[in-house]
């Protein structure tokens, strides 16, 4: 019997659909693969804002995440918004009450693209000592970036130095510092590893407002891409070709008010690079 690869997304739900569970379900299965997904929190929002959230507790995140990898076998991890610092635990604990040592994906959510904030006040620390060792690779935009190695980002060479930090401060392997808040006509985004080797993806800014869920959606894509075998650079690649691809295919489309969903239904088996 043929097994299809099963990645497990960790992260919230979001009642508009287009970013948390929802984007990374839909990239999951759009690429091929077989996505499980855990709750930390529901949200109420829409493409204008978030109106509210509600943690899951622990015990029950534990439960979902126990009862999936006990019975899959998965190939990667992405981990999303998760809130607050007891799910952080929670998290931690099953992973390795579980035994798993396949890849994490960690995109240490912080603030939705409405601006509003998705963590809790304890959430940051949480974050960068329990989950940081363990993680394959975290995908922080310049903002996440600036939180998390409590310094200012305004260019190339400070998402460098800020990467270098997180790497050497809480033992992160890799760090993709999305360049997507910068100035100018051009994305780009610096990957730096724990071995010193970096490489820069570049792409033309899309003119769009149909950007919610780009970060999930990114994260997804690279964990899916590593349980398909890519190493590190490649996956991250065809990640942001993915991305970059579903926010064209999104842009004249009306979704909500506000800032509307990618298209992640686009044909993606159409855009592999390289």
């Amino acid at each position: 019997m043929k097994q299809i690869r099963a990645i497990l997304t960790i992260a919230g739900s979001d009642s508009c659909g287009g970013a948390g569970l929802q984007a990374d379900i839909k990239t999951i299965g759009s690429l091929g693969l077989y996505a499980a997904s855990c709750i930390t929190a529901v949200t109420a929002q829409n493409t204008m804002g978030v109106r509210g959230i509600e943690a899951v507790s622990p015990a029950m995140l534990s439960a979902q995440i126990e009862a999936v990898l006990e019975d899959f076998d998965v190939k990667a991890i992405k981990i999303g918004m998760i809130y607050n610092s007891e799910n952080v635990a929670a998290i931690r604990d099953s992973l390795q009450k579980c035994g798993y040592h396949g890849p994490v994906v960690l995109d240490p959510v912080l603030v939705a693209t409405s601006g509003d904030s998705l963590s809790g006040e304890t959430l940051v620390k949480a974050m960068q000592t329990e989950l940081f060792p363990i993680a394959t690779l975290i995908t922080p935009n310049i903002p996440e970036t600036e939180v998390l190695s409590g310094m200012k980002v305004s260019s190339l060479d400070d998402m460098r130095i800020a990467a270098k930090k997180l790497i050497r401060d809480y033992g992160v392997k890799n760090v993709l510092v999305k360049g997507g808040h910068g100035t100018g006509n051009d994305m780009t985004d610096l990957l730096l590893s724990a071995d010193g080797s970096e490489r820069m993806y570049s792409a033309p800014k899309i003119d769009s407002s149909n950007t919610h869920g780009t970060g999930c959606t990114l994260s997804s894509a690279i964990a899916s891409f590593l349980a398909l075998g890519m190493e590190m650079e490649e996956a991250v690649c065809q990640a942001k070709s993915y991305v970059h691809n579903a926010i064209a295919a999104a842009k004249d489309l009306d979704t909500g008010h506000g800032h509307g969903s990618l298209n992640h239904l686009f044909e993606p088996k159409k855009m592999m690079v390289g």
